[in-house]
């Protein structure tokens, strides 16, 4: 008798973790934060986007493409020229998030530096080197202004922007100090 018991839990049990293990590599659980399109092998993306939560997969013939949603920082680093043709490095914290329905795999690989670096060449070449130093807030204003609207082109949503990092060429640093300098000896003599 219990010999039979265990027989019939044997088969049953079998049965039973094979089923299991077919809706596991069925169901697909997406994080906090992260987004998916769903790749299908026969009739390639699907349009719909899929958020948080635990979603149904077709086992092999389905695949999730996923995307993180959080505001990741980049760092974008550029070396341009200013109006008076002094080079100016500058470096951009920018916080973005992309938009659903538009999303590409390399968005902030490929797209974001090539239209932050037009944007900061644009900017940049309407101010000399001078006032890229005392107008930095207006010249951080229009880099936000100009690269909200392209970024939003390529579906981007940019939470925030500034400017980290400004330094400028051997010459006008020179230029600058001897300045500073000569201004700190008139001082002195005042």
């Amino acid at each position: 008798m219990a010999a039979k018991v265990f027989e019939s839990i044997s088969k049953y049990g079998l049965a039973l973790a094979v089923a299991g293990g077919v809706v596991n590599s069925a169901l697909h659980n997406m994080d906090a934060g992260h987004t998916a399109v769903i790749f299908d092998r026969f009739h390639g993306v699907q349009d719909i986007v899929v958020g948080e939560g635990t979603h149904f997969l077709i086992p092999w013939v389905q695949k999730p493409i996923i995307f993180d949603c959080l505001s990741p920082p980049r760092h974008v680093p550029d070396i341009t020229g200013s109006k008076d043709l002094q080079n100016v490095n500058i470096t951009l914290h920018i916080l973005f998030l992309p938009v659903a329905s538009h999303m590409e795999e390399d968005y902030d690989e490929s797209v974001l530096p090539s239209i932050t670096t037009e944007i900061l060449k644009s900017v940049v070449a309407s101010f000399d080197a001078g006032e890229v130093i005392t107008q930095r807030e207006l010249v951080s204003r229009q880099v936000s202004n100009y690269l909200t609207e392209r970024a939003a082109t390529f579906g981007l949503i940019l939470d925030d922007m500034s400017l980290t990092h400004l330094t400028f060429g051997k010459e006008f640093t020179e230029e600058l100090e001897a300045k500073q300098k000569s201004l700190r000896n008139f001082v002195k003599q005042l």
